[in-house]
C-alpha cells in the first residue's frame, strides 16, 4: 500500500513566515525560514512546501536565494511557489534546489507555459495549486490573485484541466478554511480527489491531528499543515503517530521517501 505523505508548508512574505487565516498574512511565525526548515528536517516530515506570497514581483530574486539557503540543508523534497511567470525563473528556482514547481495563476493566464514546463522538466516536477472560496450561495469556485478572480466555477474541472496541462499532482487549497481550524473542505477536496488520477495535496484548516485523517479518508494522497505545525513541539512526530495508529500508512523515521537529490538542473 502506497504510503501517505505528511508535508509542512512554509508562507513566505518578505522573507520571513507568516500565520495566514484566510489568505490574509498576518503575525510573522519565524524571521529565518532556514530556522523553521531545521525542525521540520529534524521530526520526520515526508516533504516540504515553500510559497512566496509577497505582494511584489521585486520579491523574486531573494526567494530563489531563500530557496537556495534552505535547499542546501534540506533533506526531503522540497517544492516552491509563488510567482512563477516564466520559463527562466522556474530553471532559477530549480537550480536553486527545488525538487518541483507549484503554480497557480498561470494554469489560469498561461496554460501553455505550464505544457512547456512540464515537458521539459517532467510533470511529477508541477504541482497545480489550487485555491478554492465558496460563493454567497456556497458554490465552491476557483480563485486567483488572492481570492479577488474567480476563474472556474468547478474545483474538479479546473483540477483536471491542469492534470491535461501536464500536471502531476493537485495542491488542494481553501480560502474558507485557512486558518479557520475547521479542518479541510472534505466536500470539494473529495470531488477533486475522484476527478483526477493524481495525486492531490490537501491543505488549509488543519487544528487537529484527526483533521488529517479526515483528509486522508477524503481521497487525499498527502496532507499539509503550515500554522499548526509552528506551535506545537515535535509536531510532525505527533501527526505521524496519530496518523499511524488511525491505521493510515505513513513513512516512520528513517524510511527513505526519494533519491537524493539530483544535481541542479541545466
Amino acid at each position: 500500500m502506497l504510503k501517505k505523505r505528511l508535508i509542512a508548508v512554509l508562507i513566505l512574505r518578505d522573507g520571513q513566515v507568516v500565520q495566514s487565516v484566510r489568505f490574509k498574512h498576518t503575525n510573522v511565525i519565524h524571521y529565518d525560514a532556514v530556522h523553521a526548515m531545521e525542525a521540520f528536517n529534524k521530526w520526520a516530515v515526508d516533504e516540504i512546501v515553500i510559497l512566496n506570497v509577497t505582494r511584489s514581483a521585486d520579491s523574486k530574486e531573494k526567494f530563489a536565494e531563500i530557496v537556495e539557503r534552505i535547499s542546501s540543508q534540506c533533506f526531503v523534497p522540497l517544492a516552491v511557489g509563488g510567482w512563477i511567470d516564466d520559463e527562466g525563473y522556474a530553471q532559477k528556482l530549480l537550480r536553486s534546489g527545488a525538487d518541483k514547481l507549484v503554480v497557480n495563476t498561470i494554469v489560469a493566464d498561461n496554460p501553455e507555459l505550464v505544457t512547456r514546463l512540464a515537458m521539459r522538466y517532467g510533470k511529477q516536477c508541477i504541482v497545480a495549486s489550487m485555491d478554492v472560496k465558496r460563493s454567497e450561495e456556497g458554490t465552491p469556485q476557483i480563485v486567483v490573485d488572492r481570492s479577488s478572480r474567480v476563474i472556474e466555477s468547478s474545483p474538479s474541472s479546473w483540477a483536471q484541466r491542469a492534470v491535461e496541462l501536464g500536471a502531476g499532482e493537485i495542491f488542494f487549497n481553501s480560502v474558507d478554511h485557512d486558518g479557520a481550524r475547521r479542518g479541510y473542505d472534505l466536500d470539494s477536496l473529495r470531488s477533486v480527489c475522484e476527478s483526477v488520477p493524481v495525486p492531490v495535496i490537501a491543505f488549509g484548516g488543519v487544528f487537529t491531528w484527526n483533521h488529517l485523517v479526515q483528509g486522508i479518508d477524503a481521497g487525499a494522497a498527502a496532507v499539509a499543515v503550515a500554522n499548526l505545525f509552528h506551535y506545537t513541539e515535535q509536531s510532525t512526530r505527533k501527526a505521524k503517530t496519530y496518523l499511524a495508529e488511525a491505521g493510515v500508512p505513513v513513512r516512520t523515521q528513517g524510511q527513505s521517501l526519494s533519491p537524493a537529490k539530483p544535481s541542479p538542473v541545466e
